[in-house]
């Protein structure tokens, strides 16, 4: 029998029984679904590899299902049903990312074929991106640890960036791991053969970082003595990695738009305009929407950066990856200490779950890399992990004695952290646009990114959904 499930979407019983017992007899695994939430259900659950949908459904229709689908796997294979009248709909859908459509009365044998040639596409893009990732390991990519639909997403979406030479924007918070996922995107590239070169855009003084970029002349200012090439020019013909780029000075930005777009530069008190051939990806935990608004970023320079962007998602939003990363990372300092590889007690496991990981990754990293050094026997507790500054949970009392630390302080009150400056009025509106924001984030991060799941939580339409992602800046 067929590993890859099969999710028919059909209303009429009739239609949907004759095309299962054609799919079962062919060995397929069918799950069925007679309307469009149904469906979605059924692709949040199982996670079938191809869907056959009708466009007219009496709950939704098939353009909502396609949707669904490409939002949760964009490899997912959609085939489109549809009535001989109604074929320009199948050939929209065709344009939003269905493999192929069907015209009614379905002829099972053209459908067995159909669906024999969407599993045979899942199944070479699967071995694709082994052999991708057997010469990435060989080659000495990154290896990136998780099984979270999430960041599976993100590794697809990190496959198909390398594969071209767009400019990738890394979109997340601090910690999350963006240069390791712009090293990876590198190996996995063409330019792997060429130098990779990084460099974090907050942590250079600016009257500095400019030099550091493009380089500069022999005496072009006290102290450069020598001729000293930036790092577009170290980049060349590979992959240049700009940090925290929303930290840049406009000035500089302008510098950057320009070698980004002419694909050359002169280096500081230099006339000579230099020509290179480097891929940037760039990667920031900021808002640049929100700063772009705000005319704290060049918005030509943000529609240039992101071209291929890529949110790569918090720790706390893959909890099912926090013990996977834990084991790795104490197997990992075990064996770099020379420490006999030590276990993790259940509480001690339970103690990193109900943490929030605000420095994410990182911050695990670093939390295991102490609890290692700590431990003495052969079981890290959870006094090994240092965690008793986490903030406390329901119930508990806000502030505790830990008995190797002294008290822990109570969390800040967060109505200090309120503006009250102003008129009753501004603070009430300052105030709500803040919960707003929050608000509208969540909901979508709770969905996934599916704007359209996120306006129901809400309950509001979808179209005011947009209105309000575009007010505050909120991104998908």
């Amino acid at each position: 029998m067929s590993s890859f499930p099969v999710l028919l979407v059909e209303d009429k019983d009739s239609l949907r029984v004759m095309l299962r017992h054609a799919l079962e007899a062919q060995g397929h695994v069918v799950l069925e679904a007679h309307d469009e939430p149904e469906a979605v259900q059924h692709l949040r659950q199982s996670r079938p590899a191809v869907v056959l949908t009708d466009l007219k459904l009496p709950s939704g229709d098939g353009f909502g299902v396609l949707r669904a689908a490409k939002e949760l796997d964009p490899e997912l294979q959609v085939v489109v049903m549809t009535a001989y009248g109604s074929i320009q709909d199948a050939v929209t859908a065709m344009k939003e990312g269905a493999m192929d459509f069907l015209a009614k009365p379905v002829d099972p044998e053209h459908l067995l074929l159909m669906v024999e040639r969407a599993i045979a596409q899942r199944r070479m893009l699967a071995e694709y991106m082994l052999l991708k990732e057997e010469l990435a390991a060989r080659r000495g990519a990154p290896r990136i640890i998780g099984e979270d639909p999430q960041l599976r997403q993100v590794s697809q979406q990190l496959h198909r960036a390398a594969a071209t030479d767009a400019t990738v924007l890394l979109q997340g918070e601090s910690g999350t791991g963006k240069e390791l996922f712009a090293r990876a995107l590198h190996v996995l590239s063409p330019r792997a053969d060429g130098p990779f070169v990084a460099i974090n855009c907050a942590a250079i003084p600016e009257t500095l970082l400019e030099t550091e970029l493009f380089g500069h002349e022999k005496g072009a200012f006290t102290g450069a003595a020598t001729r000293k090439p930036g790092r577009f020019e170290m980049a060349h013909r590979g992959t240049l990695f700009l940090d925290e780029i929303g930290d840049l000075s406009l000035g500089l930005q302008s510098k950057i738009l320009r070698a980004l777009e002419e694909k050359q530069f002169e280096r500081v008190g230099g006339t000579v305009s230099l020509h290179v051939d480097t891929r940037v990806v760039a990667a920031t935990n900021r808002n640049l929407k929100a700063s772009v608004a705000a005319h704290q970023f060049r918005e030509d320079l943000y529609f240039r950066l992101s071209v291929f962007p890529i949110t790569i998602p918090p720790l706390r939003e893959r909890p099912g990856d926090l013990p996977i990363l834990a084991r790795h990372f104490v197997e990992r300092f075990c064996r770099d200490l020379k420490k006999t590889t030590l276990k993790l007690s259940p509480a001690s496991l339970d103690e990193l779950s109900a943490y929030r990981w605000p420095g994410n990754v990182r911050e695990l990293q670093n939390c295991i890399e102490r609890a290692v050094i700590l431990c003495d026997g052969d079981t890290i507790q959870p006094r090994h992990l240092s965690l008793s500054f986490r903030s406390p949970a329901k119930g508990e009392r806000a502030e505790h004695q830990d008995p190797q630390e002294g008290p822990v302080a109570s969390p800040p009150d967060p109505w200090a952290q309120i503006d009250l400056s102003g008129t009753m009025n501004e603070v009430v509106r300052r105030v709500t646009t803040a919960v707003e924001r929050r608000k509208v984030a969540q909901a979508l991060r709770d969905a996934g990114g599916n704007r359209e799941r996120a306006a129901e939580v809400l309950q509001i339409s979808y179209k005011a959904l947009l209105q309000k992602l575009r007010e505050h800046g909120v991104e998908a």
